[in-house]
Order: structure tokens, then C-alpha cells, then sequence
């Protein structure tokens, strides 16, 4: 039996995903605790899918409930409101969050590589991002890791929004398609799930993102400082957990295994085979990084400094943090890779 739950009235977007073990008897003796993502889709979240499906969180004690909600935003919403104890943000709202005083924290850097990109429609004449000048761009969300990521290319080429592009927030899937087909967006930042549902429902879509733009890691693993500071064992075994159920998909023996976690934890996602696995194998090429010399989910401080330089030129936050190495730290990679034995 599935075991759902759903958040309270302030995060009236919150659509239930998955968890598991929640009739057994084993479950009693499990600790519960709740992922929060920030879209339903299950392979970009596919650790923890694989995790759940393996049982590796069994193994650490945990019974993990996922749920589905708008959003970076809303995930740091649920994690400082108590609702969560992970969530998957991106470093673009965890830094600004944390400017307003919410004490997130990434643990795990799982888009390594940039998983946003700038898409224009194949037939477009625009053919990079200075081609974006006086032009809207859509986003999923108003306030999604996407958002960050594109004001940071803009700024690079000198723009500023809603002086020389605007943004639009228009939904991911089908409302993005039309946005396109209307004209109501030139644009669409967006991520690899999300460009390649796009080109799967008809729309075909090219990427113009400067190829620089490749090493601005995108969402990871978020908890509290309070969580590290005072539960610290669940953040350890959250951890292993996570790191062996990314290690076990990347290897391409378990690829089976790993499809039907992810139908299991979304049945739309899995309904069309083909599909899937293409998405899968995107999605997963993102989570690997272009340096392995620390293992899986490092963090690299330079671009840390690049991202909160971007929010700074883009005005999202006002001012630089006091310590913006209190944002991230590798501790809990090293921990999860000294599991698989990296």
C-alpha cells in the first residue's frame, strides 16, 4: 500500500508522490519523514526513488514520504515551516532564502551539471541569448531555480529584466507548449526534464545557453541547520541512503530496476517506455560530475561565489550573505560516497 499525505492549506499546490511500506508491519518500527520536490516528475528526484525501491532508507531506519509541490520556494517554505525534513531546491532560491533568514542548508549536489538551459522553438531566428533583447522568456515557475539560472545569462550579456526581456511564468508541459504557439513567450528556460517533455508532446526546441553556463550546478539536497545541528544521525543516514540509491542507478545493470522505481513513484512518467528512458538518461548525464577526483555530490565553492554574484547584479537579494559557506557543505557527500565505497 502507498502511503500519501498531503501538506497543509499553505501549500495549496501540494500534490502527493509516493512512499512505500506504509501497511507493514516493518513500517511501525520505521521513522517517517517527508522529501519535498519541486515538481512531480520522479526521475529528476530519481535517488530517491531508487532509494525507497531498494530499501536503502529502510535500512537506515527512515520510511520517506515524497510530495510533489511549486517550486524551490515552496520547498524551502515546507522545510522552514517544519513540513519537510529534505527538500530538493536550487542554490538560486536556497541563497535567498537564507538572505531572509530561513537556515537552509544543501547537503548534496545532485545536478552537478547545469540541468537549466534557455530554449528557443527549432525554427526560431533567434540564435543565442543576445537575440533575447526586448523579448519574454517563460518559466515554469515565478520563483523556481529556473528563474535564477536565466537572470544569471542574461546579466552576463548585459540585460536587465523588465528592462531589456521580461519574464512570464507560464507552467511547464502543455501550458508551455502553448505559450509558444500563441507567442506569448519567445523563450523558455527550462530544465532537461522539462525541454525534453517539450520536444516529446511536438514542440521541438533548441537550447541557445552559452556553453560557460555548463558549470552552474543546479537543485540538490536542502535541509535545515537546525536539523544537522540537532538530528544529525538522520542526517547521516539520509545521506547513505541517497548516495547508494544514485550510485545503484548509475549503473546501467540495474537499469530495469530503476524504470520501475521511478513508474512506481510517478505512473504518468513511466506509462511511455521510450520515453522514460530517454528522460532517465538525460536527466542522469546531469548528475555526474565533470570532476570526480571528490566523488558524488561535491560542491565547488567557486561557484558558489558565482551564483550569489549573479543574484546580487539580478537584485534578488540585497546584499551579499555574512557567510555564504553556512549555505552548503560536503560533509554529508563524503559521508553517502563512504557508503558506496567511493
Amino acid at each position: 500500500m502507498i502511503n500519501r499525505r498531503t501538506f497543509t492549506k499553505s501549500l495549496l499546490s501540494a500534490v502527493p508522490v509516493a512512499g512505500v511500506f506504509g501497511s507493514s508491519a516493518f513500517a511501525q518500527s520505521l521513522r517517517e519523514i517527508t522529501f519535498v520536490q519541486p515538481s512531480p516528475s520522479a526521475i529528476n528526484s530519481f535517488p530517491v526513488f531508487v532509494a525507497i525501491g531498494e530499501g536503502y532508507f529502510a535500512e537506515e531506519g527512515l520510511n520517506v514520504t515524497v510530495e510533489a509541490i511549486n517550486g524551490s520556494g515552496a520547498v524551502l517554505q515546507a522545510l522552514s515551516a517544519g513540513q519537510a525534513q529534505f527538500g530538493r531546491p536550487g542554490p538560486g532560491p536556497l541563497i535567498a532564502a537564507r538572505s531572509r533568514g530561513v537556515d537552509a542548508v544543501h547537503i548534496y549536489n545532485v545536478a552537478a551539471r547545469s540541468n537549466f538551459g534557455i530554449a528557443v522553438q527549432e525554427g526560431s531566428e533567434i540564435q543565442n541569448v543576445e537575440g533575447l533583447r526586448g523579448k519574454v522568456i517563460g518559466t515554469g515557475t515565478a520563483d523556481g531555480a529556473e528563474v535564477g539560472f536565466a537572470r544569471n545569462v542574461m546579466t552576463s550579456v548585459g540585460m536587465v529584466e523588465g528592462q531589456d526581456f521580461e519574464f512570464l511564468t507560464v507552467g511547464d508541459g502543455g501550458p508551455a507548449t502553448a505559450a509558444f504557439l500563441n507567442g506569448a513567450i519567445d523563450a523558455y528556460s527550462s530544465s532537461t526534464a522539462d525541454t525534453a517533455v517539450l520536444n516529446q508532446r511536438g514542440m521541438a526546441v533548441r537550447d541557445i545557453t552559452p556553453a560557460e553556463f555548463g558549470r552552474f550546478f543546479g537543485n540538490g539536497i536542502a535541509t535545515l541547520a537546525d536539523t544537522i545541528a540537532n538530528d544529525r544521525a538522520l542526517v547521516e543516514g539520509w545521506s547513505r541512503a541517497f548516495a547508494r540509491g544514485h550510485a545503484f542507478a548509475l549503473d546501467d545493470g540495474n537499469r530495469a530496476a530503476v524504470l520501475k522505481h521511478l513508474a512506481d513513484g510517478n505512473p504518468q512518467e513511466g506509462e511511455d517506455k521510450e520515453f522514460q528512458s530517454a528522460l532517465f538518461d538525460a536527466v542522469r548525464s546531469k548528475t555526474i560530475p565533470t570532476d570526480m577526483s571528490n566523488g558524488y555530490g561535491w560542491y565547488p565553492a567557486p561557484v558558489w561565489e558565482e551564483w550569489q554574484a549573479a543574484l546580487l547584479a539580478g537584485g534578488e537579494i540585497p546584499a551579499a550573505l555574512d557567510d555564504l559557506g553556512a549555505a552548503w557543505t560536503n560533509e554529508f557527500a563524503a559521508i553517502g560516497n563512504e557508503a558506496i565505497g567511493g
